[in-house]
């Protein structure tokens, strides 16, 4: 198994190649297309709306926020997206 260190240095050179390759800005253009596609965008948002009802737009802070939602968005990506991406990703990197 990788040390932490081999997986971030491999991340890094990953990042690296879709960067230099332009392919980086699709995917991420893909992603958010697919995310709303989905509906995803549409349930984190109710999610954000009633985390701030529940406490008090006064009493929550935006990092509060990121930190309470960033899991759950995480979690609800479509497995048919992330196997899209992942699928992209290795047909770049292979060339």
């Amino acid at each position: 198994m990788a040390s932490p260190r081999e997986v971030n240095s491999f991340r890094s050179l990953v990042d690296q190649k879709l960067v230099r390759s332009g392919e980086k800005d699709k995917l991420k253009e893909l992603l958010r297309t697919r995310l709303i596609e989905t509906g995803w965008r549409d349930e984190l948002k109710a999610i954000c709306k009633d985390a701030i009802q529940s406490r008090g737009i006064e009493k929550v802070t935006v990092e509060e926020l990121v930190r309470e939602v960033t899991p759950k968005g995480r979690a609800m990506v479509p497995d048919t997206v992330r196997a899209e991406l992942l699928q992209k990703i290795r047909k770049i990197l292979s060339e």
